[in-house]
Parts: structure tokens; C-alpha cells; sequence
């Protein structure tokens, strides 16, 4: 496991919890399979819940699946993935079409950094096939969480689901919990859809994976790197 990431010096004792929380949040690959209580999944929604959203109207929905209603859908998923996808498609687009820098060398180092971690090599492509494919097991994880938004919204509303989504993940870790967002579902939107009895009229924007993180998986030693704030941010009058 990794040790806790350096906390702002300036920081008030009272935000040391909150910063922990943020800075403990990652992208586990590797889950324990305790079981985690519909209780528990009710109370990180309900923290979550107070995102912000335009105007106050709240878009999101949320569809979760444990027990028999996940594996039935895992395997249905990891069955279409193994015969090559069976037609299906994304129904809106995640990643640009074309790649340019800085963009690409980071998506690249998180790749090949990942495959590292479990010893999978660039010339190992059904190694690279199986890897992925762990996704739609929900990496070994309990629980499997869907969002959605209704088709009409605008784009705002997507920024006001981004939010959301973040504030699972970090009520997540107020329960002791690790997640990892997930859009390799999108590919299988019709799939999951059915699954979870989601409406044609809602867009399924991405999965995520909750649950206690294996601490003997290889794939969590990964730690990702962050750019310093001076190369993203311009201040200005201070």
C-alpha cells in the first residue's frame, strides 16, 4: 500500500479529515469481496446528495447492483467482451477522436504504468484483453454503482452529474471505502440497461466500483502522478 500523500502546510487542523479524504481517494483496481450493506451505499448517496447543481434540480440518478443482480450482469458483460464485443458501441463519446499533447503522454504513462504493475508488457495484447476485461467484474468489488441523466438535459447538467460522481467517491471514503469510476461500461449501455431496467430515455454515463480495497493487489501499489498546480492555474491580484 501506499503511504498517505503530503497534506498543504498551510492546512487548519479542522481540514486535515476532509484534505485526507481527497487526497485518499484513488482508483482501485483490487477489492476485497466483503460485502457491503445497502445501508451503507444509502448513506455515502445521501452525503453525496449535497452536491451542487444548477439551479438546485439535482439530475442525477443512480442505479446500484450487488449479489446475484451484479454477477448476472458481470458475466453476460465479460462474455461479450471475451467474443469481441458483439457490435455493441459507446453511445456517447468518453475520449477525443485524435490525441494531442500533453493529453496523450499522460494517457500513455497511466497505461503502461497500470499494465507494469501486473506484469503485463506491451507485446502482451491478451494480456492487456484479460486486464481490461477485469472492469466489467468490477475489479472483484461488491457493489456496482450506474449513473444516469435524462437525454433532454443540457450540458450543464452533466457538469452537475461530474460533481456528484466525485462526492460518491469521496463519501465513499468516509466509510472506510474505495471506489474506481468506470467508463468501459458505456460500451455495453444496452446491456446494463437491461440488466437494471434503466429507461431508453436516460444516458448511462458511467459505472463505478465500491467496495474495501485489497491491499495485496499488485494493481493498487499504482500511484498517479498529479501535475503541480502552477501548471494548470493562473492567479491574479494576489
Amino acid at each position: 500500500m501506499s503511504r498517505p500523500l503530503p497534506l498543504p502546510a498551510d492546512l487548519p487542523p479542522d481540514g486535515v479529515a476532509v484534505a485526507r479524504a481527497l487526497t485518499g481517494r484513488r482508483s482501485v483496481r483490487g477489492f476485497l469481496p466483503d460485502a457491503v450493506s445497502r445501508e451503507r451505499v444509502e448513506g455515502i448517496l445521501y452525503l453525496a446528495s449535497r452536491a451542487p447543481s444548477g439551479t438546485n434540480v439535482q439530475p442525477w440518478k443512480v442505479y446500484a447492483c450487488a449479489g446475484e443482480a451484479r454477477a448476472a450482469l458481470s458475466a453476460e458483460l465479460l462474455g461479450l467482451h471475451d467474443a469481441g464485443g458483439g457490435g455493441h458501441a459507446e453511445e456517447y463519446a468518453y475520449y477525443p477522436t485524435k490525441w494531442r499533447e500533453p493529453w496523450l503522454a499522460r494517457r500513455r504513462k497511466l497505461g503502461w504504468d497500470y499494465y507494469a504493475t501486473v506484469g503485463v508488457t506491451r507485446e502482451d495484447r491478451a494480456g492487456m484483453h484479460r486486464q481490461h476485461g477485469r472492469n466489467y467484474a468490477f475489479f472483484g468489488a461488491p457493489v456496482g454503482l450506474f449513473f444516469t441523466l435524462d437525454r433532454d438535459l443540457a450540458l450543464g447538467s452533466w457538469l452537475d452529474a461530474g460533481m456528484f460522481i466525485q462526492s460518491v467517491m469521496i463519501a465513499a471514503r468516509a466509510y472506510g471505502l474505495d471506489t474506481c469510476p468506470q467508463a468501459a461500461f458505456t460500451k455495453y449501455h444496452a446491456v446494463v440497461r437491461r440488466h437494471l431496467a434503466i429507461p431508453d430515455a436516460e444516458i448511462v454515463l458511467c459505472g463505478m466500483a465500491l467496495g474495501r480495497i485489497d491491499p495485496d493487489a499488485a494493481e493498487n501499489r499504482l500511484v498517479t502522478e498529479r501535475v503541480p498546480v502552477a501548471a494548470f492555474a493562473s492567479f491574479r491580484g494576489f
